[in-house]
């Protein structure tokens, strides 16, 4: 199976002027993106916490963790974006991908945009019909 990858910009919402655009290898097992730490350090973004994250291995790591503005095939969406080692290979993780309605065709390793964006476990409001004023013909007040 090959690898797919996608130019990305990385912005900092603060400061949009300052971003950092690279070939991201697009990661299906990887929940958030990740970036090495000079470039994230370079256009002015800190970190804003630390999480735990699990390797392919199973063994567990502690990264720093920041927000980020991402950018690629002409979408932007907010997401957490992980501090890597300087030598590390950008990586777009699938929560970027799926928030703006883009996967991955596993038959011939391509992005493809989806028709919407999935939104499931929210049930669709049918359309509100007018209230009929009913009219009290006995004369009396309505309950």
């Amino acid at each position: 199976m090959g690898a797919t990858h996608v130019t990305v910009a990385i912005r900092n919402p603060a400061d949009p002027e300052r971003y950092w655009e690279a070939l991201f290898l697009v990661d299906t097992g990887a929940t958030d993106s990740l970036v090495p730490r000079p470039h994230l350090d370079a256009i002015g973004l800190k970190p804003r916490g630390k999480r735990v994250y699990e390797l392919a291995d199973g063994s567990e790591i502690t990264m720093d963790v920041t927000v980020a503005e991402i950018e690629f095939m002409g979408e932007t969406v907010g997401g957490t974006v992980l501090y890597g080692a300087p030598d590390a290979e950008p990586l777009l993780g699938v929560t970027a991908l799926e928030s703006v309605g883009i996967e991955v065709d596993p038959l011939n390793q391509r992005l493809k945009r989806l028709p919407a964006v999935r939104l499931k476990g929210v049930r669709a409001e049918a359309p509100r019909r007018p209230r009929r004023k009913v009219r009290n013909t006995e004369g009396k007040r309505p309950e």
